[in-house]
């Protein structure tokens, strides 16, 4: 039997896993003090969810959202990428390389206010046709 929605959103704003509060206001990530067991079965069982859906032919994409969003999903995908992969030390394409906990705590709060369902803005250019004519022409921007 599935978990509600509602549960699974609840239980998943990392109140428990290593969110602390500043200034009463926002929190940020203490690396530290991050529950790794419950962040790695919190993401766990939503795949399992989202694989149990998609054998019953439900392609809904609350789900899907619902990964997206998840501060667990967050946790785990950084960890991933910053201590357990094998390129772990090898920096990106924006030559940044995350080593101290502070910087994966960053990275998480930097993920969670990241909406990738959100188009970035273009930059709208007119070039001359042949015609004489002005035709419009998109520049993808990057918003940072």
């Amino acid at each position: 039997m599935d978990r509600p929605k509602n549960d699974v959103r609840i239980a998943d704003r990392g109140e428990s896993l290593g969110q602390t509060p500043v200034n009463g206001a926002t929190a940020h990530t203490d690396w530290n003090t991050v529950d790794w067991r419950q962040a790695e079965r919190r993401v766990r069982n939503l795949r399992h969810r989202i694989f149990r859906a998609s054998q019953r032919g439900d392609h809904r994409k609350s789900l899907q959202k619902l990964m997206l969003r998840s501060y667990s999903n967050a946790l785990v995908s950084v960890r991933r990428v910053t201590q357990v992969n094998a390129g772990k030390n090898t920096p990106g394409i924006d030559k940044l390389l995350v080593k101290t906990p502070r910087a994966r705590g960053e990275l998480v709060e930097d993920l969670r206010h990241h909406q990738p369902w959100r188009a970035s803005p273009v930059r709208r250019v007119y070039i001359p046709k042949a015609s004489g004519r002005m035709r419009p022409l998109g520049i993808p921007t990057r918003v940072a």
